[in-house]
């Protein structure tokens, strides 16, 4: 898959392509129902599949107070959109200017660099000055510009608009397990294993302490995951947040427990992906309290596996 890199890193001659719009934060299942038929849709022209996305966020630029917390790392959104098959990706600079554009102008000022044949976004897009442009506007640029429109339906699941803000809401909820039914896949969030402070290799519990780099995480708590770490991918249980039984956390953490793993993984990039949640992060009386607690965790994760065995490890 290509990157292309600013307006200007679009290359010469790129040929004709069939492209969507959007954030794609998170690359959920409505997102991918687009990528499909952009792909399919390319593959009837003999064209290129791209996405036209943005960094940073609108919002971040627009209301920054508003902003939304980004469920992936631009590296995990690209490798996703790799994943989904896409020819090439193609990142804007996103300035109050290019809020300021009205539609017309954005769609030729695209055209200008690339050979746009069709696009293909939801219907419930909005684009240009003020977000005042729809489908219906998108519909009448494509026939003045020469391109194909068409608008896609939200993918719906138990009853739910599948929608990047719905599964923001679900992960800060903890609830990891409708976070999944709406992205297709687990949440996960990666980074680098640093040093902590021994206390789970005390408990004899020992963990892979994660310099989470996403800027969501789920809410405290304690659940199975599953954690990629070169290039397998292990049974784990993971708490998320401040450690109440030691009371010394001063922020947030990611701490991996990794069932059937020996070995240090210090200095490592891992992902964790959340499973299940298990129980809301609690305070014990003491150490020993708190090791009985983190063996039961341990084996209901061992028995969510039994059931639901992780593939291709």
């Amino acid at each position: 898959m290509d990157i292309w890199n600013g307006f200007d890193g679009c290359p010469e001659n790129s040929g004709p392509v069939v492209a969507t719009i959007g954030n794609y934060d998170g690359v959920h299942r409505g997102h991918r129902t687009i990528l499909e038929q952009v792909k399919a849709e390319a593959a009837r022209r003999n064209a290129r599949s791209l996405l036209i996305t943005f960094d940073p966020h609108p919002t971040r630029v627009l209301a920054p107070h508003a902003a939304p917390r980004l469920m992936q790392t631009r590296r995990q959104k690209l490798d996703t959109l790799e994943e989904a098959g896409l020819d090439a990706v193609w990142i804007l600079e996103f300035t109050r200017e290019l809020a300021g554009q009205t539609g017309e102008d954005f769609f030729s000022h695209l055209r200008s660099r690339i050979d746009l044949q069709a696009v293909r976004v939801g219907r419930n897009f909005r684009f240009g000055r003020g977000r005042k442009g729809d489908i219906d506007v998108l519909e009448r640029i494509g026939a003045q510009q020469g391109f194909d429109v068409v608008g896609v339906e939200q993918v719906r699941t138990e009853g739910m608009t599948v929608s990047s803000t719905a599964i923001r809401a679900a992960v800060s909820e903890g609830d990891v397990e409708g976070a999944t039914r709406m992205l297709g896949r687990p949440f996960a969030v990666s980074g680098e294993v640093v040093a902590g402070e021994g206390r789970g290799a005390g408990l004899s519990f020992p963990t892979a302490n994660v310099d989470a780099e996403n800027e969501l995480w789920p809410r405290a708590g304690v659940y199975v995951t599953e954690c990629l770490a070169r290039t397998r991918r292990y049974p784990s249980v993971t708490n998320v947040g401040l450690r109440p039984t030691f009371g010394d956390a001063e922020k947030p953490t990611v701490e991996c427990h990794l069932l059937e793993f020996e070995g240090e993984l210090r200095g490592e990039r891992v992902e964790v992906r959340f499973l299940a949640h298990l129980r809301d992060e609690q305070r014990f009386d003491g150490p020993d309290a708190l090791a009985d607690q983190i063996a039961r965790d341990c084996a209901a994760a061992a028995a969510y596996f039994e059931n639901q065995p992780i593939a291709a490890r």
